[in-house]
């Protein structure tokens, strides 16, 4: 009874083929029999080798016929209405090759393997950075599961509610996972067992497609929404310039266009003319360090003639916490590389002197496998990093290295400071110019 009702030892499958080989044994035999001695009786000659012949070509032409009836009746009597295994993987095998929406490809394998086990549950488990989500359900209209953290070491974690769940990898890479869940009076069997880890095999590829496709489709809106931020952040430095030449070097030079003016009007008196041209040359010369000034916020003078470390070392002397800068080794790099690189440790520093209620602070900068590193370091009070997300700040620096192949990495805790680095691929540049 056991043996029967948990399907030990492939029981189910010694059964069908059992079924399969009765069915055409009585088959063959009722056919030859109906033949040779049923028609040979009518015609009187039960001994006729032509009789012998024609039996022989009547099992030939209907024994193919007779076998595929058998499997179907042995399907049904061992499996019931269920698929059995090879009906699954060959539905499997021909749904990945006519399929190419990612939702039907999930969905389909979550039904097919459905039928072939009998589970009243199937979810199809997707690796989305350290957690699984949950991206097909059957029955559709069950609730899909909440995410689920992976363990420690990367593996598969602990599914309670699940009786059975497989790894899907492709090579060493865990990608995802299958997991069924049997009505209580159906155990899995070993063949059921047998045909899950098949098709989580199979379904390696399929879900490693799957995941590069999502991982493209994220990439492509995180793009989007940098372009997005960059484009944001121009205009927003267009309307800064226009409001500082505004307000600014304009009006001072309206105010000379003015005063010139007057000029014409003390022309006959020389000591008037004098006092008026001095306070011209100041006023040409406040507007000349007003466009001078806006021209350093543009691209400072110091950093396109001496480079990032004598640019970084005056930065750091007018900083509002004492700054240490440690550049040795460093020489000149391509103009964006400059830019970006400049521009993200101002930003750093202003955010240090803004927050951070730091004593000090220091400067890094490393030429370290081809890269260019940067290092913004300081002793303050520290946050949240994981659970703060990045303000307008760190994601205009984050999206400046982005758009010439960089990388931003906060690291800070409460209590223990912030390090604020970044890195820039620029192969041998810069070394030791």
């Amino acid at each position: 009874i056991a043996i029967l009702k948990y399907r030990l030892y492939e029981i189910d499958v010694i059964i069908n083929r059992a079924v399969v080989y009765g069915v055409l044994a009585a088959g063959v035999t009722i056919m030859y029999v109906g033949v040779v001695v049923g028609v040979g009786t009518l015609l009187g000659r039960r001994g006729s080798p032509a009789l012998t012949i024609a039996a022989a070509v009547a099992i030939a032409l209907l024994f193919q016929p007779l076998r595929t009836r058998a499997r179907r009746f042995a399907n049904r009597l061992v499996y019931g209405e269920r698929a059995t295994p090879y009906q699954v993987l060959s539905d499997f095998a021909e749904r990945m090759a006519g399929t190419f929406n990612l939702e039907d490809v999930l969905q389909r394998t979550a039904e097919i393997l459905a039928a072939g086990t009998g589970a009243m549950r199937v979810d199809v488990w997707l690796r989305i950075g350290d957690e699984l989500r949950s991206v097909a359900t059957w029955p559709t209209e069950a609730p899909p599961p909440d995410p689920v953290p992976l363990a420690v070491d990367g593996q598969l974690p602990s599914f309670p509610a699940t009786e059975r769940i497989v790894a899907v990898r492709h090579g060493a890479e865990l990608l995802g996972a299958l997991a069924i869940q049997k009505p209580p009076s159906e155990p899995l069997t070993l063949t059921e067992e047998t045909l899950l880890e098949d098709l989580a095999a199979q379904a390696g590829l399929v879900l490693r497609n799957v995941r590069l496709t999502a991982d493209l489709q994220a990439s492509l809106e995180d793009l989007r929404a940098s372009r997005r931020r960059l484009v944001e952040a121009q205009d927003q430095e267009r309307r800064k310039i226009e409001r500082n030449l505004h307000d600014g070097a304009q009006q001072q030079l309206v105010a000379l266009s003015v005063q010139l003016g007057l000029l014409e009007r003390v022309a006959q008196d020389p000591d008037r003319v004098k006092e008026m041209a001095d306070r011209l040359r100041g006023a040409l010369q406040d507007a000349l360090d007003d466009l001078r000034d806006l021209a350093r916020g543009i691209y400072p003078p110091l950093l396109a003639d001496k480079g990032l470390a004598a640019a970084l070392e005056a930065q750091a002397r007018k900083a509002a916490v004492a700054t240490t800068v440690d550049v040795d080794g460093i020489g000149r790099y391509p103009q964006e590389v400059e830019a970006a690189v400049y521009f993200c440790a101002l930003e750093a520093l202003q955010n240090v002197a803004k927050y951070a209620e730091a004593s000090s602070a220091s400067v890094r900068l490393t030429h370290r496998d081809g890269d260019l590193v940067f290092q913004i370091e300081d002793d303050g009070r520290g946050f949240d990093a994981a659970g703060a997300g990045r303000g307008s700040g760190l994601q205009g620096m984050a999206d400046r290295l982005d758009a010439i192949g960089g990388t931003l990495t906060v690291r800070s805790a409460v209590g223990e400071g912030t390090l604020v680095s970044g890195s820039i691929g620029v192969g041998e540049a810069g070394r030791g110019d």
